[in-house]
């Protein structure tokens, strides 16, 4: 019996792919851990959290850093995620030279509904591991906010974050790097639908 191994991809060979034409625009799929994973679709909730959630960010973050958009973010761990939202510091290139390393990323968002297993499991230890200071959640099957922060390895070498708070639709939180800016979830959170 012959076992087979999945292909293990680095970020050079990654990037070559996409140089060559491997990948089709509008392919959705991204780098994690060495392998080319294809990303789930997203639903109407996603689509209007995810624009609400720009909205206001955009106009509390100002010129305070960069707002990216499902834009590749790059690990160390041969990784090219891309999350639905990053704060990023600002750089006078704008990443034209390279994507975003962990060290520039201020805070990651990711938006979930039928990708809530993947996020918490897999993202979640992913950006803990690179040191990314605070992971948000938008778990949209709860109708909640999982807000983590302080990246930490655990004793059985895993990686996770020290705290998580849960923040409902009605409340608002300040945006870690910046804790004069309130953000106001009844602004973020899309309408159910009946």
């Amino acid at each position: 019996m012959t076992l087979t191994t999945a292909k293990r991809f680095s970020l050079d060979e990654y990037h070559q792919l996409t140089d060559l034409g491997f990948f089709k625009p509008g392919d959705r799929i991204e780098l994690v851990r060495g392998e080319i994973i294809s990303m789930a679709a997203k639903g109407r909730a996603h689509e209007t959290c995810n624009r609400r959630l720009s909205r206001e960010l955009s106009a509390l973050l100002g010129n305070l850093a960069t707002l990216q958009h499902q834009a590749p973010i790059t690990i160390p761990t041969d990784g090219e995620p891309e999350p639905d939202l990053a704060i990023v510091r600002n750089r006078p290139d704008d990443y034209l030279a390279a994507h975003p390393l962990p060290a520039d990323i201020l805070l990651v968002i990711e938006i979930a509904d039928s990708s809530l297993t993947y996020d918490r499991e897999t993202k979640l230890p992913l950006y803990a591991e690179a040191q990314i200071p605070d992971y948000w959640l938008f778990n949209l099957s709860d109708y909640v906010l999982e807000a983590y922060a302080e990246p930490l390895r655990k004793l059985n070498g895993q990686f996770d974050y020290r705290t998580k708070r849960i923040v409902l639709p009605a409340e608002a939180l300040a945006l870690p790097p910046f804790p004069s800016l309130i953000l106001d979830l009844s602004k973020v959170f899309p309408g159910r639908v009946k």
